[in-house]
Parts: structure tokens; sequence; C-alpha cells
């Protein structure tokens, strides 16, 4: 599925790993299957995930509920092949934890959904945003999943 071979680890990387990273963690998880390590952190941990991420996940039958948001600092294993970054930010760090290593790092601007003001279901909406492009992101990179559940 993927078009690299060797790609092993994949971690996602936004600044308070609490919307974008852990959906796009959850999402590759489906895509990419068991034989890919998916993880996800922030510059700074929140203290939950955000409800409204939880929300549009499930509509896609991915729970985040058990999602514990975490920093660099809070990860078991620092060896990823691939770091993407999902805020200019975190792109930054992502450059500096990739210097000297064997690891790629890629940034994917995706829009702050927090940031939408409005109705409840307007503010969903943008959340919804999100998760449609990493979806196509996603996609765009590793190719279309294989199962049917993906």
């Amino acid at each position: 599925m993927s078009e690299d071979a060797s790609l092993a680890a994949v971690l996602f990387v936004c600044n308070l790993n609490r919307v974008r990273s852990p959906m796009a963690a959850a999402l590759a998880r489906r895509a990419l299957g068991a034989g890919v390590y998916t993880d996800s952190c922030g510059l700074v941990a929140a203290e939950e995930v955000d409800p409204f991420a939880q929300a549009v996940m499930r509509e896609v039958g991915l729970d985040l509920a058990d999602h514990r948001p975490k920093t660099m600092q809070d990860l078991k294993d620092g060896s990823f092949d691939l770091v993407v970054s999902l805020t200019p930010e975190a792109h930054a760090r992502a450059a500096e934890l990739a210097r000297g290593r064997a690891m790629a790092v890629e940034y994917w601007p995706i829009p702050d959904p927090t940031l939408a003001d409005g109705t409840r279901e307007q503010r969903l909406e943008a959340y919804r945003q999100a998760r449609r492009e990493l979806e196509r992101r996603l996609r765009e990179r590793f190719g279309r999943p294989s199962t049917p559940a993906g």
C-alpha cells in the first residue's frame, strides 16, 4: 500500500496533541494497518482530547476517547521513519528531532479547527474539514487503504 515499503513508524506532531495529531494518527492506523507503528504528540501536552475532534472521528468509526495527549519527551521510542508536522511550530521542532537521524520530515499544513466560530454545527464542520484534509493527505502519501474498513 505504501510507496515506501521500508516505512515502519510514523509520528504526527502538532501543538497540543488534542485535535489534529491524534486525528491523523487514528486515520493513519486504520489506513496503514498493524504493519506500521503510528503515534502522535504535541509540543505541549493538553489535558484531554478535544470533544469536537472525538465527535467527528466517531462519525467515521474511530474512537479517540482513550487517547492521552503527550509531548515528544513522553514518547517511548524516538526512532521514526517519518515525522509529519501539522503546524509551523511543530515543523520547526520536527526538523530539530530529525537532525542527524535517518528520518524524513514532511509538513502538512492543516488549518486549526479550534479557531472556527459560529454554531455548534459550523464548528463541527471545521473539524470535519480538517479530518477530510488529513484523509486526503494520507491517500496522497500512502495510497488507498487496502482493507474494506479503511
